[in-house]
């Protein structure tokens, strides 16, 4: 590593918090990249904290990244979702190369605070979707995943809860899991505490323990488009309902809210994990952003690029123009990435270094002023050298009866919730 002096805790943390196929893929590596659970008790632990799921797009961003969970000594997340670097990805960073990146990063930077590699909205839109998933789940891990959404979020609540029991099995017991409800869309069809509890109710008895639960809480994806934003006093009465099961919450669809509606997120509600994906993107850029985060937009609908910021002025009118022959507008930007990664790495040393610095500023102001993050990667590293282990194992029992929760049972249950998911949204970020 670049930094030769170890924090506290460091190397016992090293020596004994990288699961085993982290340990396989990087047999020599000093990067701390742990299971999602590492990250979440480190939340806990702090109390009223949360810390940045960052969709790592392009490498520029995980580099910005990086450097700010240094810098604030804070655990931290990367993902992509499966429809960003899945399959059929429109990011040059996938669900098979981020951790590789990521390693190859932390050593090269010195980063010594803990880094979860997590898949994120691992979408099943249908039931068709299980058994490919049944094969290329375990293969996420093989490339150093550590955590993981399952995102049924879509079906019908009876066929969400049936659809995370038959994947559980995939996801190794150390790893950190993520589960949904009520689909994440739009303003409307908003998430009750009935239908999470009834997902995690059903997922307890089976003996299944997700570590975050996502809402559709009122937030939108990508650029922001309403001013309602995130309904806190919801999101926190949901938490409550799920207290006895230890449940944390992810928040989706941050980018675009106010840095007080998201310091109310950490202070009042049971959040940890908080994904950014579209401001990281646009910062990088370079292009106009209020105070957090969210594009600024033209007249016209169009972004708009600050001189002297982000990318150059002669790459950015290149994209512009790609972007216009193709139709692409605003937030759908976003499909640049895999088309333009190359030619971004391409630009000057100066170029790519203000791109990573913007980045690192952003999210350290994040961090360290309204997440309360700051300083869980020294709390992170304790845990893990105090549990000698990398699998720090479920926060809460098995509380319901399995008999009471047979498909047949659950489906007569369900019966009774709304099914009312909303409008159609983006569920990238």
């Amino acid at each position: 590593m670049s930094d030769t002096t170890c924090p506290p805790d460091f190397e016992k943390a090293l020596a004994v918090g990288r699961p085993p196929n982290v340990v396989k893929l990087f047999p020599h590596s000093k990067a701390l990249l742990v299971s999602g659970k590492v990250i979440d008790r480190a939340m806990r632990e702090k109390g009223k904290a949360m810390t940045i799921a960052a969709n790592c797009r392009s490498h520029i961003t995980l580099r910005g990244v990086l450097r700010a969970a240094k810098r604030a000594d804070a655990a931290v997340i990367l993902e992509i979702a499966r429809s960003e670097g899945g399959a059929n990805a429109y990011c040059p960073v996938s669900l098979w190369n981020l951790a590789r990146q990521a390693d190859a990063v932390m050593n090269e930077l010195g980063v010594a605070v803990p880094v979860a590699i997590h898949a994120d909205h691992y979408g099943i839109k249908a039931e068709k979707d299980l058994g490919p998933a049944r094969v290329e789940i375990p293969s996420l891990f093989d490339a150093g995943v550590t955590s993981i959404a399952i995102d049924a979020s879509h079906l019908p609540d009876a066929e969400n809860l049936a659809a995370n029991i038959a994947l559980s099995p995939l996801v190794p017991a150390w790893a950190g899991y993520e589960t949904e409800v009520g689909e994440i869309k739009g303003a409307s069809g908003l998430s009750t505490p009935a239908e999470a509890l009834f997902l995690i109710a059903g997922l307890n008895a089976h003996g299944i323990h997700p570590d975050w639960i996502a809402l559709n809480n009122g937030t939108t994806h990508g650029i922001e488009a309403s001013a309602s934003g995130i309904q806190v006093e919801l999101t926190a009465s949901i938490h409550a309902a799920l207290a006895k099961y230890g449940l944390s919450g992810a928040q989706h669809g941050t980018s675009g809210n106010s840095s007080e509606r998201l310091r109310e997120i950490a202070a009042k509600t049971a959040t940890t994990k908080a994904n950014v994906a579209t401001a990281l993107q646009m910062i990088s850029w370079g292009v106009k952003v209020n105070d957090y985060g969210n594009a600024i937009l033209d007249a016209s609908g169009d972004l708009v690029k600050v001189p002297g910021q982000g990318v150059s002025e002669e790459l950015w009118a290149e994209m512009k123009a790609y972007a216009d022959a193709h139709g692409i507008k605003g937030g759908n930007y976003k499909k640049l990435n895999i088309v333009f990664e190359n030619k971004i790495l391409g630009q000057a040393a100066d170029i790519r270094e203000r791109m990573v610095q913007a980045v690192e500023d952003f999210v350290y102001g994040l961090l360290a002023d309204v997440f309360n993050a700051s300083g869980t990667g020294a709390i992170g590293r304790a845990l893990l050298a105090k549990a000698g282990t990398y699998d720090l194992g479920p926060k809460a029992a098995r509380l319901e009866d399995p008999a009471a929760w047979t498909p047949e049972k659950a489906a007569a249950r369900a019966k009774n919730l709304s099914s009312d998911k909303g409008l159609e949204g983006d569920f990238d970020d």
